[in-house]
């Protein structure tokens, strides 16, 4: 702009040169006029030197202080009739050198270890949560225990209660156990950290069954998530009443909710797949008759399919919770049981 400017205003006048560069005149007179310097700041006669705040520095970082806070350090001095300066005044000196961090020497939360659990069959891993649906009025809740297994995500045992308790739980898995034949050393059980989960009677009780426990690791819910994503289909069915009645209507209701999921959803997750069928091991069959089907089509009008013969998956061959990356040793579930 100042280039043309100073072409365009001894030809035209600046009026005109403003009006053809499309600026207003008192952009070009403010740009004619010089900057000023812009004024510094006197420092106050009460500050530190520099070699004062490099000394101090040294001092909270010296093997005596360098894990004790400023605070910790400014009574210590005192007591030794030494004055620093203020504990602000410490904090402000360890900001400036990136050093605004945790000081004190104190025990860390143990690192929890994330849970990899793979199943490549039917009753190798099962998921367990509880999760609240509304009872009669406001605040008063029902608690629906429900347990899956991840391979075919088939809902293995349920009950419905008012109270989280261990032992509703052992009632399920004993019941499950029995119905699907579990033997001591085939299953690992996983659920979250809540009381029920981690209570005395429920890891007594999978000792006498020989079910390895595995839980998630603290405020993670990813590390359950096919119990997480269970009850979101369950709970948003279109279905789901606002309340329940009574605890008998809502276990009629999840009855009826549950036996759907198992012989009527089809699961994304496993090839669009009934959880009943896959559990039970008639998968395959399924997968070739619906193949067949795609052939017909596709031999019908092959013009429709510019990819070629469409193609139906089988459900994964296995199943992770928490797949790991490369060079991770994975524990399996049956070796799990022994340790």
């Amino acid at each position: 702009m100042s280039a043309a400017m100073a072409i365009l205003v001894p030809l035209v006048g600046v009026v005109a040169a403003c009006a053809a560069l499309g600026i207003s005149r008192a952009t070009f007179y403010r740009a004619k006029r010089p900057v000023p310097p812009t004024a510094t700041r006197a420092r106050p006669a009460r500050s530190l030197t520099e070699e004062e705040r490099a000394n101090i520095l040294a001092i909270l970082n010296s093997v005596r202080f360098s894990d004790k806070a400023p605070a910790q350090v400014y009574a210590a001095l005192l007591d030794e009739k030494w004055f620093l300066c203020s504990i602000r005044t410490m904090y402000r000196i360890l900001s400036a050198a990136g050093q605004s961090r945790e000081r004190r020497n104190q025990r860390r939360h143990p690192p929890h270890v994330t849970p990899q659990l793979v199943a490549r069959a039917p009753n190798q891993v099962w998921v367990w949560d509880i999760t609240k649906v509304p009872g009669p009025e406001r605040g008063v809740y029902f608690c629906l225990y429900v347990a899956l297994d991840i391979f075919s995500r088939a809902v293995v045992g349920w009950t419905i209660a008012t109270t989280e308790s261990a032992e509703l739980w052992r009632d399920v898995v004993e019941q499950a156990c029995t119905r699907h034949g579990i033997q001591s050393g085939q299953l690992t059980i996983h659920a979250d950290r809540g009381s029920p989960m981690t209570a005395k009677s429920t890891a007594l009780l999978y000792a006498d069954l020989g079910i390895a426990a595995s839980h998630s690791r603290p405020r993670v819910s990813n590390d359950n998530a096919f119990a997480e994503t269970a009850f979101k289909t369950l709970k948003y069915r279109p279905e789901m009443p606002l309340r329940f009645g009574s605890l008998e209507d809502a276990r009629a209701f999840f009855s009826k909710l549950l036996t759907w999921y198992n012989e009527q959803h089809f699961h994304s997750g496993i090839a669009l797949l009934t959880p009943a069928d896959v559990h039970a091991g008639t998968a395959p069959a399924i997968v070739a008759a619906r193949q067949r089907v795609l052939d017909a089509a596709y031999q019908a009008h092959p013009e429709r399919f510019p990819n070629g013969v469409p193609v139906h998956h089988l459900p994964p061959a296995e199943v992770w919770i928490n797949q790991p990356t490369a060079n991770t040793v994975v524990i399996e579930p049956a070796e799990a049981a022994a340790l």
